[in-house]
């Protein structure tokens, strides 16, 4: 601001006193700015910038985060900024690091198989104490993958399992067993999911892929996948959860009689008590 002097001012030896009066002033208002920062930003209050300007940037930075987009390349920290901001959004997945958003999904080909795997599921974790079962949890992998399956089985932390619970109260590391239903993804979930799994370690990895009527079961075997092969009698048995016991006809064809009375000769199997067993004494040792 430019201000006119008086002759008089610069004659009088007023002119000192009067640049005295400016600093004063200008030092006055950086106190006033530097409080009202202190206040409304805590963290970021210094004099090179007003409040007005720092509040705009932050208004800036929520409101102008850029949606997730099919086919977005992006790390997961980034991933989940932009999924958090998008309260609306019901499924994203990264996969190998790149962003894909599920679409609507159908009855016949997702929500009534869906239903199917997770009865059976559920009827095996609740006879199977310290085995968890969930429907699509947010799980993390790595930096480049963090997905939603469809349905995961896994063994307590404190009876061995690998998972872990975060602060937030996302799934982190490898279930034991994921299971996905392909209506219409079938190329990422036998591709890049896939190989996502196998190289997170997780132990068993079960796809029906509905349109081909047909369900595959692998197991992990030297970092590699291996189909898990059905019986004489069409039914194929988990390695990893013990009297976790599939006929498959029967599921693909919604026969969930038959499903339920095959899974629970599988649970009143030696071998799954002797499971439970395993999993009880792990658990009284972690205790301790």
């Amino acid at each position: 601001m430019l201000v006119a002097i008086h002759p008089i001012a610069k004659s009088s030896g007023l002119l000192a006193k009067f640049q005295l009066k400016v600093k004063s002033l200008k030092k006055s208002n950086e106190t006033i700015y530097n409080k009202i920062n202190a206040v409304l930003f805590p963290k970021t209050a210094t004099m090179t910038s007003s409040p007005v300007k720092s509040l705009t940037s932050q208004i800036v930075t929520t409101q102008h985060l850029p949606p997730l987009e099919n086919g977005d390349r992006l790390i997961r920290p980034e991933f989940e900024r932009r999924y958090q901001a998008m309260p609306g959004l019901k499924k994203a997945e990264l996969i190998e690091g790149v962003v894909y958003m599920a679409s609507p999904l159908r009855f016949k080909f997702h929500a009534e198989p869906h239903g199917r795997l997770i009865t059976w599921l559920g009827v095996y974790q609740a006879a199977t104490p310290q085995v968890q079962m969930g429907i699509e949890p947010t799980v993390r992998l790595d930096i480049d993958n963090e997905l939603q399956p469809d349905g995961v089985l896994l063994i307590s932390q404190e009876s061995g399992g690998k998972s872990t619970l975060t602060v937030e109260g996302y799934l982190e590391g490898a279930p034991e067993l994921v299971v996905e239903i392909a209506a219409s993804s079938a190329a990422i979930d036998l591709g890049d999911k896939k190989r996502a799994y196998r190289r997170s370690g997780i132990q068993e990895y079960l796809i029906w892929q509905v349109f081909d009527q047909k369900i595959d079961w692998f197991s992990l075997e030297n970092g590699d996948y291996i189909s898990l092969l059905a019986n004489q009698e069409g039914v194929i048995c988990s390695l990893v959860f013990p009297g976790l016991w599939l006929d498959v006809s029967a599921m693909l064809n919604g026969n969930m009689s038959r499903v339920l009375d095959i899974l629970k000769a599988g649970i009143n199997s030696a071998e799954h008590q002797e499971f439970i067993q395993k999993l009880t004494a792990a658990q009284s040792g972690e205790a301790k």
